[in-house]
């Protein structure tokens, strides 16, 4: 599958852009202290393909990415580094800040 969800958020200075793969909104995971929630209200936006996602996520000022595929395709296309990368419940996890 190579769709994911896509949801931009724009003010008058930043554009945030939140991304997961489709499997995995409304679930939260747990690891020791750490809890990641994919909310609907934040990651749920339109369905795209991940390259469309990669050249959204390309221009954004803040990245909000979850699930092994938007983050291994973002870690392929150089757009983050793999020390950024976390996992909780083996479910990976990236933010990206651009200043």
């Amino acid at each position: 599958m190579n769709e994911v969800f896509l949801k931009i958020f724009k003010d008058d200075k930043n554009t945030l852009v939140a991304v997961c793969d489709t499997g995995l909104i409304g679930e939260t995971f747990r690891e020791g202290k750490l809890k990641l929630e994919v909310k609907p209200g934040f990651y749920q936006g339109v369905t795209t393909t991940i390259e469309e996602a990669l050249r959204v996520i390309s221009a954004a000022d803040i990245v909000n990415l979850v699930g092994k595929r938007i983050v291994d395709a973002a870690l392929n296309a150089g757009l983050v580094s793999p020390s950024a990368v976390i996992s909780i419940a083996g479910v990976k996890h990236v933010q990206i800040v651009r200043i």
